[in-house]
């Protein structure tokens, strides 16, 4: 009994000639930014990384001792670091919620959502660091103007990230609850915040990770947290010093991101 093994052939589309020269002035583009910056950037030092590895070496011998003497103020200072990132992400999400409904072309017009959009560019555009130096010079030292710096930082991003998920949920529950003679209100409560709750939840615990890691430069100019200890030590040349307070704020932010990957399994 003879079998007969059938031959399927497999047709690939082409490739059409606009999508594949956009690719190549892509990549082409792509190069020549990277050309253009070459000199600028520096990258020719690139070989000193291996032809002066004795010195690096040298320096980084200094860090294989950590100093944990005084690791209760230390780790007295990585707790307000945290309480900063807590605070400061909190009143983001908060006020981001509403302002990326706003920022959404699917539910606000064109004439709220791009000027909302433009004024979040400007919160995320400048750097919680620089946001910290004039909260520092408004309200004065401490960790209150490393909140308000994160806040305002956050506040552009969270908001830029919700609305970009609110402008791809399912349209058809909206269109579902508008048939029943819903207000706009509703339509937005009823119909969109389910849907896209869990990706905010999960946006503003991945937010809180980069907070705690952004706030620990924050003390650098005053804002409160490790950042102002760090400063110091690296400044005085106390390597020892320096490498302990490094591993206590790798352990920390390792823990938060243990602790916000567990809850998003709980929440979303």
């Amino acid at each position: 009994m003879s079998t007969e093994t059938a031959k399927v052939d497999i047709i690939v589309p082409p490739v059409p000639a606009k999508e594949k020269w956009g690719k190549y002035l892509f990549w082409l583009a792509l190069a020549a930014l990277l050309a253009w910056s070459f000199k600028p950037a520096e990258m020719y030092r690139a070989p000193s990384l291996v032809t002066d590895a004795g010195n690096m070496a040298s320096y980084a011998s200094g860090f294989l001792s950590p100093n944990f003497k005084d690791w209760r103020y230390y780790l007295s200072e990585l707790v307000v670091t945290v309480q900063i990132a807590l605070w400061g992400t909190f009143l983001a999400v908060i006020v981001g919620m509403p302002i990326s409904l706003l920022c959404s072309n699917t539910v606000a017009p064109y004439w709220v959502a791009q000027p909302m959009r433009r004024l979040m560019d400007a919160c995320r555009s400048i750097n919680e660091l620089v946001w910290a130096v004039f909260f520092v010079v408004a309200v004065g030292l401490g960790p209150f103007a490393g909140v308000m710096a994160i806040f305002l930082n956050t506040t552009g991003i969270v908001a830029k990230l919700f609305s970009e998920a609110v402008e791809a949920c399912d349209p058809r529950p909206v269109e579902g609850i508008r048939a029943t003679g819903a207000t706009r209100t509703q339509e937005v409560l009823y119909g969109i915040v389910p849907q896209v709750m869990p990706l905010w939840l999960s946006y503003s615990l991945y937010r809180f990770e980069s907070n705690v890691r952004g706030a620990t430069v924050l003390g650098i100019v005053g804002a409160g947290g490790i950042g102002q200890v760090l400063f110091e030590s690296i400044r005085g040349f106390y390597y020892a010093e320096t490498a302990a307070l490094m591993i206590m704020v790798i352990l920390t932010v390792s823990i938060v991101d243990i602790i916000s990957q567990q809850l998003r399994k709980i929440m979303v």
